[in-house]
């Protein structure tokens, strides 16, 4: 099996290379690769990369991912998050290959506090969150498709809300972290094995890629909110031996009203994985035990 494999410098991407070398040939591009074409602002270099390439399976893990800097970029953002998935889509129903796409919990409108379904009314609110949807409804142009949505994604590798804590708690005496927005935080390596698992499956079930197509929810077992994430962060840091100004009373729990950004972000992040669960008999484990982690590993 031959996979093409995009954006291999993120987190996602990074962890990708290593599940999803035991498969097959990984051909790995990010934006700046010379010998092919990984740049997604280029709509006709992904083309001919990917008619030169013939991959069996491509994996989309690029993005543009900064929430803020897409409300001032809006053309970019939808280039990147829906144009050139719509490229991949058509290049790759012409071969009859499998896309692997990745979507987030932005493109509901974060409203009330059950989990969302595959099936349950979309209503982004961010520029982010629009493109992100117009990239599923490219990517379903091809009809062998699955796209994973997930939220709050992290990794030991990069920048994550967890080492800004870390950080913050270093330098301050308190810290004030949003309550009322809630979520599963979900890490790379998960996204990528379970993707994994996920294209062994269908693609040992060949004739059932109609009922196997379509989109999953993906995120960590549990639920919390930002401001639960950072004390669960800081106290776990602390218990390793980590010196720390902040002490566990002095994260100050504030709404999203009371720190304005420049995009509108979903209150209800919760995502329901029963569909993905139930279909490829995956365990998705707690949240905190990935954090832990990563704690260790980059404590």
């Amino acid at each position: 099996m031959k996979i093409l494999l995009f954006g291999k410098g993120g987190q996602v991407g990074w962890e990708l290379q290593r599940s999803l070398a035991p498969l097959g040939e990984v051909i790995a591009l990010d934006h700046d690769s010379t010998s092919l074409c990984g740049n997604f602002a280029d709509l006709a270099g992904l083309a001919a990369t990917i008619r030169a390439v013939a991959p069996d399976v491509i994996v989309n893990a690029a993005a543009h991912t900064a929430v803020d800097k897409a409300e001032s970029e809006p053309e970019l953002a939808r280039a990147l998050n829906a144009l050139a998935p719509g490229v991949l889509a058509d290049e790759a129903q012409k071969l009859g290959a499998w896309l692997l796409h990745y979507s987030t919990d932005y493109v509901f409108d974060g409203s009330g506090d059950t989990p969302r379904r595959e099936s349950d009314p979309t209503g982004p609110l961010s520029v982010y969150g629009r493109t992100k949807l117009e990239g599923e409804q490219a990517v379903a142009r091809c009809s062998r498709h699955l796209i994973f949505r997930t939220s709050w994604v992290f990794a030991a590798r990069g920048a994550n809300f967890a080492k800004t804590m870390l950080r913050l708690a270093g330098e301050r005496e308190s810290l004030s972290v949003i309550a009322d927005q809630v979520g599963a935080p979900t890490g790379a390596e998960l996204l990528a094995d379970v993707t994994a698992h996920a294209l062994r499956t269908v693609r040992s079930r060949p004739a059932d890629f109609a009922d196997l197509a379509g989109v999953y929810h993906l995120v960590a077992g549990g639920e919390t909110s930002w401001h639960g994430f950072a004390c669960h962060v800081l106290e776990y840091a602390r218990s390793r031996g980590q010196h720390l100004k902040v002490a566990p009373d002095a994260v100050r729990a504030i709404t999203t009203a009371d720190y304005p950004t420049p995009a509108r972000r979903p209150l209800n992040s919760r995502l329901d994985t029963t569909r993905l669960r139930q279909t490829f008999g995956v365990c998705l484990p707690d949240w905190k035990i990935a954090v832990d982690r990563m704690l260790d590993e980059i404590l």
